[in-house]
């Protein structure tokens, strides 16, 4: 997430230019008026004359300094213009490729305490203003994979688009309350929680204009975090599926959350929505939840018969070290038919090497996260 200044309607300057001559003009308009009107019985109060204006009183030029002569102006003549490289401020392919290494903390001992009550829920968002890189079919999956190891868990659809609400055969636009009176009328969460394979809150359409409706609200960047609160109890693990973009939602998740998870598509667009998630963590540590930390980057889509695939790994793990999850997402058909059966990889095929993915992804997140 002016005031104009009005122009006086008697301005000083009305009279501007006026001499004797002018004087005499209105004085003669003054006694014809007084004429016609005394003829009709009106009495009109005589005008004071107005006090003559002074004289202007010319300037007097000061004489020319006679210790400083008037220097003789000479132009330099101009440099010659040299060509300008249209490539010069161009990026390389690798400078844009590297994301920075220091800006994109994993989080330490020493950082501020979390007020969080011992025993509650973990909130875990899953953010990349990139789209298509996963974070769906992350979000839905690892929390199926957390359920299967014994754990309750709530997912949340923050996106507008709806999938992860129609990945587990839910239809956005036919459901009676979403994510969007949540966040908008403050009802509470337990009213949009829908149970399916795990619980889900789900969302709709509407949540498209939440950001505006919420614009005008005290704490709106709260507004899901304090939603969370009523149900913390209740789960041990909440999983945000954030929409592609780093707008008043996702900054609503990052704020409720106490880690992060980063889907990174092993190209070079996904690599470099980095560089602006960065950013806009720094500043929710700084000025709204300092207790969010990485809880690690996951390489998604991976195509590992590709160059290209495998160097975008080696620049992430080059650049971010013990930050990127070991385990990988490789691309897998399953991904693409389990949400139009209304279910989680895990449960259309539950030994396929896809499922295997993310039951090592939650292993992994359950024993010590990424770093």
């Amino acid at each position: 997430m002016g005031l104009f200044n009005r122009a006086s309607r008697h301005s000083g300057g009305h009279g501007h230019g006026q001499g004797p001559a002018t004087e005499g003009r209105e004085s003669s308009a003054d006694a014809d008026l007084g004429a016609e009107l005394a003829e009709l019985g009106e009495v009109v109060p005589e005008r004071e004359p107005s006090p003559a204006s002074p004289e202007p009183v010319a300037a007097v030029p000061e004489p020319a300094s006679e210790t400083e002569p008037a220097a003789d102006v000479v132009s330099e003549p101009e440099a010659p213009t040299e060509p300008v490289d249209p490539d010069a401020d161009r990026i390389s392919f690798e400078d844009a490729l590297s994301p920075r290494r220091g800006a994109i903390s994993a989080g330490t001992p020493d950082e501020s305490p979390s007020e969080k009550p011992i025993g509650t829920a973990k909130v875990i968002s899953f953010a990349n203003q990139k789209g298509g890189v996963a974070k769906t079919t992350s979000t839905l999956n690892l929390a199926v994979a957390f359920a299967e190891s014994g754990h309750r868990v709530l997912c949340i659809d923050l996106d507008p688009q709806g999938n992860l609400t129609m990945s587990q055969g839910i239809d956005p636009d036919k459901v009676e309350k979403s994510m969007y009176d949540v966040l908008v009328h403050h009802i509470p969460l337990t009213e949009v929680i829908q149970h399916r394979e795990i619980d889900i809150a789900v969302a709709s359409i509407d949540l498209a204009g939440a950001e505006i409706a919420m614009s005008t609200q005290i704490g709106r960047e709260r507004s899901l975090e304090k939603a969370i609160r009523g149900v913390q109890n209740d789960y041990d693990f909440v999983c945000i599926d954030t929409p592609p973009s780093l707008g008043l939602l996702t900054v609503n998740a990052l704020t409720a959350s106490d880690s992060v998870i980063v889907p990174v598509q092993c190209e070079y667009l996904s690599m470099r929505g980095l560089m602006q998630l960065q950013n806009t963590l720094e500043m929710i540590k700084e000025n709204l939840n300092p207790r969010v930390k990485i809880e690690g980057i996951l390489p998604t889509m991976l195509d590992s018969r590709t160059v290209h695939a495998k160097e975008a790994v080696e620049i992430l793990e080059e650049n971010f070290g013990d930050m990127v999850f070991k385990s990988r997402i490789r691309k897998a058909i399953k991904f693409a038919e389990a949400p139009v059966r209304g279910a989680s990889v895990l449960k259309y095929d539950s030994k396929s090497n896809a499922a295997d993915y993310y039951r090592e992804l939650a292993k992994e997140v359950l024993t010590h996260g990424a770093t």
